[in-house]
């Protein structure tokens, strides 16, 4: 099976094409010896570990090996035992996809992690899984990161054939202007930032396939694969979580309304916080918080995790300031902690620093607020170019 399994690793390799190299790559510590990536349907992880292969070892190196938990061999056949075969015949790297197919998975890859020293193992799985402190398996030997949908930033380099590097939140703060003025010296972001919007996020839009269609079906994925199957779910449950996220994406991004959600859907309150916890897991909503509340609180808003799908569950109705909100939260959220402020539509980063989507710029600007105009390319003073949020991953 060793054999057959190379073979394989070899043509996903040489049919590859030249994928658009994710930022993660080079965040990643790839001497470390157990790393999760953890991403949402769709965003690209299995071709993610492909490029690592392609990139470090040729596609006939035997020291590097691509395996799916989607292969019916794995459900007879022990994985440690593999991962032993594979070691003794050379091997270095296993890139193990969908390693949430599997049962007990934290269990198998702690016992290859202490069976085989020399092996490096790199593993994907749903955002729904538990990693580190959340595992006690794993909780000191593995490194997890999180492979997130195309940043606007990889959007426009691909689409304008530029070479954008990420800034980080104080850059763009302090230096929007000359940074806005460079980017555009070369292009108009502007031209690019609808069509990212619609179908940016998920690097499938670059198949010859109907984008929505696909989405739709990723969407239901995540909810009938990921949540239930994870979390052990029974059958029963799909459609009141279903009929939950339908509610949720169609009734605005303002504070739901907890009680009549679990009228609706026919369960008990906490039940449905539950629920709208697992969507969050799962990257279909964004939940956020008062600063100093947090889960199992209620929520201030809640909100899609990103504009593409507001689009599939919307079509022709979405909301253009809540579009502009929701493209925000999901560009900051990554390495911002992202919650209400007191002001009314007013974001609060890392618990300090104020954002303001404005459809128009007040006449008197508060001195604290960061002003976000989604109408402009470059802004002035405290006054910020939406799009260029999306050059923080």
């Amino acid at each position: 099976m060793l054999e057959t399994l190379f073979r394989t690793h070899q043509y996903l390799l040489e049919h590859l094409g030249e994928p658009i190299r994710r930022s993660l790559m080079d965040e990643i510590n790839w001497r470390d010896r157990l790393i999760g990536i953890k991403g949402c349907r769709g965003v690209g992880k299995t071709t993610f570990l492909l490029q690592y292969a392609k990139e470090n070892y040729s596609a006939k190196d035997t020291r590097c090996l691509y395996i799916n938990m989607n292969s019916f061999f794995f459900q007879t056949y022990s994985l440690v035992k593999f991962a032993g075969e594979f070691y003794k015949a050379g091997g270095q790297v296993l890139l193990i996809d969908q390693i949430f197919k599997l049962p007990n998975w934290s269990h198998v890859l702690h016992e290859c992690y202490e069976k085989y020293p020399l092996l490096r193992i790199v593993f994907t799985g749903s955002t729904v899984m538990r990693l580190k402190d959340e595992n006690p398996e794993l909780n000191g030997i593995c490194r997890s990161y999180s492979l997130r949908g195309f940043s606007f930033r990889e959007f426009l380099n691909m689409k304008a054939g530029l070479d954008i590097k990420p800034y980080t939140l104080r850059e763009l703060e302090n230096r929007h202007e000359r940074i806005a003025k460079e980017v555009c010296a070369k292009c108009n972001p502007l031209d690019y930032f609808m069509a990212y919007l619609h179908h940016g996020y998920y690097p499938f839009f670059l198949e010859k396939r109907n984008f929505s269609e696909n989405l739709l079906k990723t969407m239901n994925m995540m909810i009938e694969v990921d949540i239930l199957l994870i979390n052990q779910m029974e059958q029963k449950n799909l459609s009141r979580i279903k009929k939950l996220f339908f509610y949720l994406a169609t009734r605005g991004t303002g504070a739901p309304n907890i009680s009549q959600l679990a009228i609706d859907v026919q369960t008990s309150r906490t039940t449905t916080m539950n629920y709208i916890k697992f969507l969050a897991d799962a990257r279909l909503l964004n939940i956020i918080y008062r600063k100093g509340d947090d889960y199992p609180k209620k929520p201030a808003r809640v909100m899609m995790n990103n504009t593409n799908l507001m689009y599939v569950m919307t079509p022709g109705k979405v909301n253009k300031h809540e579009l502009m909100e929701t493209y925000f939260q999901n560009a900051v959220w990554g390495k911002h902690k992202v919650k209400v402020a007191d002001r009314i539509g007013t974001f609060l980063l890392d618990d300090k620093y104020r954002y303001k989507i404005m459809d128009s710029m007040p006449k008197r600007k508060a001195t604290d607020v960061v002003y976000v105009n989604p109408e402009i390319s470059v802004g002035e003073g405290q006054e910020i170019p939406l799009w260029m949020f999306g050059l923080l991953y």
